[in-house]
């Protein structure tokens, strides 16, 4: 199965009405946040293929008099859930490290530990179904002291240490972390225990057998 993955800046490359002629043998997209649902919009338009997506925060804030925010036509926001699509388990878990009063999908270490414990049933469950817990996990953030960065907003959260060793995903795909044209190898795509941890940062391309 191929996976377009993409998140934090509206890349050229995707962006552009050649998108079927570049992508257009893709079977999932995934996003890792901060894009602007316009953008994401455009994909599934696009593409026709089902995009699933988790917030990061930059997301859109609600304003007083609104309900509810509207999230992206046509996409699944994985946030606190799993799907299991064609057999690929993917679960997602929003937002960065709480950094400060304002925005959305800010979150203290204590609070997503909390959100991890809601999607425990589900994995619990995906072992006993099908044998495994789960094969992607979608963030914006990454674990920490993995691709993040020593200030506030950039640190990692240390509850997805503890998630992939303890439920070994065969991905966690993240973003928030921006990459420049001098990143190493490793800042995009590291092995840690049964894990690849990938840096989705503009878009990324990966195949994943269901």
């Amino acid at each position: 199965m191929k996976i377009l993955s993409v998140s934090d800046v509206v890349d050229p490359l995707v962006y552009t009405p050649n998108l079927p002629e570049r992508f257009g043998d893709v079977d999932i997209v995934i996003s890792s946040g901060d894009l602007p649902y316009y953008y994401l919009e455009f994909i599934v338009t696009m593409l026709r293929v089902p995009l699933f997506f988790v917030r990061g925060n930059h997301a859109p804030v609600k304003k007083p008099w609104e309900r509810d925010h509207p999230l992206p036509q046509g996409c699944v926001n994985l946030d606190q859930r799993v799907v299991n699509y064609r057999g690929l388990l993917i679960a997602g878990l929003e937002g960065s490290m709480k950094y400060s009063d304002r925005g959305v999908a800010q979150y203290t270490e204590g609070e997503m530990r909390l959100k991890v414990a809601r999607l425990i049933p589900w994995l619990l469950r995906n072992k006993v179904k099908e044998g495994r817990y789960l094969d992607i996990l979608v963030t914006h953030s990454p674990p920490f002291g993995i691709h993040d960065k020593p200030d506030r907003c950039h640190t990692g959260f240390k509850v997805f240490n503890w998630l992939i060793r303890t439920f070994k995903p065969r991905y966690l795909i993240h973003g928030h972390v921006h990459l420049s044209g001098y990143h190493k190898p490793e800042d995009v795509l590291l092995k840690v225990d049964e894990t690849w941890i990938l840096n989705t940062y503009g878009h990324r391309i990966t195949e994943i057998s269901p």
